[in-house]
């Protein structure tokens, strides 16, 4: 486990039923693994007084994001259904932000990118850590080369100490070893592995 303080924040990424149970639409081999981990991580956080904050797909019912709309996923996450809820054995203990929700690609918890102009736009997510005057931020969630890689590589990019937690991520694998392609991106960037 990480040595929390109050300037620590754990980023929790997108640990719902569609990647995280075997009957979610997007399901991530192992995902359901990466929650006892998780829970015990939130809760040591919590403990030594860091932010916890989760982030959660919460896409609208139809977008560019998903295949029927050109992208490049099934559909997933719809807000409001089980798929877009977090699995009911995570501990949910701390702030949630949205991404996707206005049918943008929500990959980080940082970014959202608009699908017709590839801009980018903030989330909530700076700004909360900012406030509590976070300075470094612990990654755990799925999917490992997709919404992890590039939330770690965000925070790198505004300034945070970025540490991603090996054991509480699991990849899509697309194209077999894609997950691991993207953690030597992210350390390459500058995160550590632990």
């Amino acid at each position: 486990m990480v040595e929390y303080d109050e300037g620590t924040a754990l980023v929790v990424v997108d640990v719902q039923n569609d990647f995280a149970d075997p009957a979610g639409s997007l399901y991530v081999a192992g995902g359901e693994r990466v929650i006892p981990m998780a829970n015990r991580e939130i809760e040591s956080a919590l403990a030594q007084g860091a932010v916890v904050v989760y982030t959660q797909d919460w896409h609208p019912e139809a977008t560019p994001h998903f295949d029927v709309g050109g992208g490049a996923w099934p559909v997933h996450c719809v807000g409001g259904t089980w798929g877009a809820e977090f699995h009911p054995d995570l501990e949910v203990k701390g702030e949630i932000v949205r991404k996707g929700t206005r049918g943008e690609d929500g990959y980080s918890g940082f970014t959202a990118r608009d699908t017709a102009t590839g801009d980018d736009a903030p989330t909530p997510l700076v700004d909360l850590l900012r406030k509590r005057s976070v300075r470094r931020v612990v990654i755990l969630g799925l999917a490992t080369d997709y919404c992890v890689k590039e939330t770690a590589l965000d925070a790198l990019k505004l300034g945070f100490e970025t540490i991603l937690l090996r054991d509480g991520i699991r990849a899509v694998d697309l194209e077999r070893g894609d997950g691991e392609r993207a953690l030597r991106a992210v350390e390459t960037a500058g995160a550590r592995l632990r």
